[in-house]
């Protein structure tokens, strides 16, 4: 396996890690056969760039990020900052006094609940 495959297989985990989803499920909301996606984990294929325009849009990673990592575009330089802020690291940071856990949790909740209700929508 090349490191241009590890590096997109270990990219789609991140993203069914941090949205909990199976590949079936993600399949479905990038609207794409859960054959595909399985090709895509498994090395013997890369998503297109449709895909990878979907992909950006459902995980929140720029467009250019993913196209690189892909191997559609040359490797984009590494940023010092992660190139997946955790909302609660950054809440903790930019709101130390104004959000407890609780609030975090809640403002996570929503964020998640309305990123399954626009991607329910596309999938039907």
């Amino acid at each position: 396996m090349s490191a241009q495959e590890a590096l997109i297989i270990s990219f789609l985990k991140e993203v069914m890690r941090r949205r909990k989803c199976l590949p079936s499920q993600l399949s479905v909301n990038l609207g794409v056969s859960h054959a595909t996606v399985s090709r895509w984990l498994s090395g013997e294929d890369t998503p297109n760039i449709r895909s990878c325009r979907r992909l950006a849009e459902y995980s929140g990673v720029p467009l250019e990020k993913i196209l690189s990592i892909v191997g559609h575009l040359p490797r984009v330089a590494e940023k010092a900052s992660p190139e997946w802020p955790e909302f609660r690291e950054y809440a903790r940071q930019k709101y130390p006094k104004e959000l407890d856990e609780d609030l975090i949790t809640m403002i996570e909740d929503l964020i998640e609940r309305r990123r399954a209700r626009k991607y329910e929508g596309k999938s039907s």
